[in-house]
């Protein structure tokens, strides 16, 4: 005697909705194989739910419905066969290219947890010493965000006349400096004129933290304390390298020069 499954019950066999189980009756991709006549209730059989399994599977290989059903009414049991193995291999091909994806995956979050670790070791202040920079402010970005890190040298390159760009070449690094209160992003350049808008950052020692941009404005107060009391230093300036973490994140190096 065969047994019946309920639309509920078959839907929660191959992973799917009642509603979609309805759909699929309305198209004649899968049909019930008892409807009563009276609440129009539909019953599937084991193999009305291998049919089922088998159109949610040959989705997922990005067929359409009406692909499915006119492959699924040949009247070839070779034909068939045939295109079911086809389809198997495929399958094997996107599952060996997704493994292959997740150890790139894998490798990248093992590079992003070493270097959080060392974040996390390091946690304090320490001291590094920098060669003289040269920065070029921008005149109108003031904080950093997806849409100005995204071309960001760009930006300082438009501000240049073009007799000017020829005697400029900046680093791909970004940051934000500070003096008297007034932030303005920059670029380091290792060519240059001279015209409004360079400092100079003196060669030396630089108390540095790493921070977020939560932490920021706490790790920075705390660097500036410490270079006072520690350090006998009177800050006028201070740096925030901007450290791309991620795909567009970033973390930031608090700079503040100590002599």
């Amino acid at each position: 005697m065969k047994k019946y499954f309920s639309i509920g019950e078959a839907a929660k066999a191959a992973h799917t909705t009642s509603e979609t189980l309805r759909h699929y009756d309305r198209i004649g991709l899968v049909n019930p194989s008892k409807k009563d006549e009276w609440t129009n209730y539909r019953y599937y059989t084991e193999q009305d739910i291998v049919r089922l399994n088998t159109v949610r599977a040959l989705q997922l290989m990005d067929l359409s419905l009406q692909e499915i059903k006119k492959v699924l009414e040949y009247n070839d049991l070779e034909k068939i066969i045939n295109f079911l193995t086809n389809a198997e291999n495929k399958a094997d091909e996107k599952i060996a290219a997704l493994q292959y994806s997740k150890s790139k995956i894998r490798s990248a979050k093992a590079v992003y947890e070493k270097k959080l670790q060392a974040q996390q070791k390091s946690g304090g202040t320490f001291l590094k010493n920098y060669p003289k920079r040269v920065i070029l402010l921008s005149d109108t970005l003031e904080a950093p965000t997806v849409d100005n890190l995204w071309n960001y040298l760009s930006h300082f390159y438009d501000k240049l006349t073009p007799a000017l760009k020829e005697q400029f070449f900046f680093e791909d690094l970004a940051g934000i400096y500070t003096e008297n209160g007034i932030s303005k992003l920059f670029a380091v350049c290792t060519r240059y004129a001279d015209i409004d808008g360079l400092r100079v950052l003196p060669k030396g020692k630089y108390l540095c933290a790493s921070c977020t941009e939560e932490s920021r404005e706490q790790t920075l107060h705390e660097l500036i304390r410490i270079a006072r009391t520690k350090y006998g230093a009177e800050p006028a300036f201070t740096v925030q390298l901007i450290v791309v973490s991620g795909i567009l994140q970033w973390t930031y190096e608090v700079q503040v020069y100590v002599g």
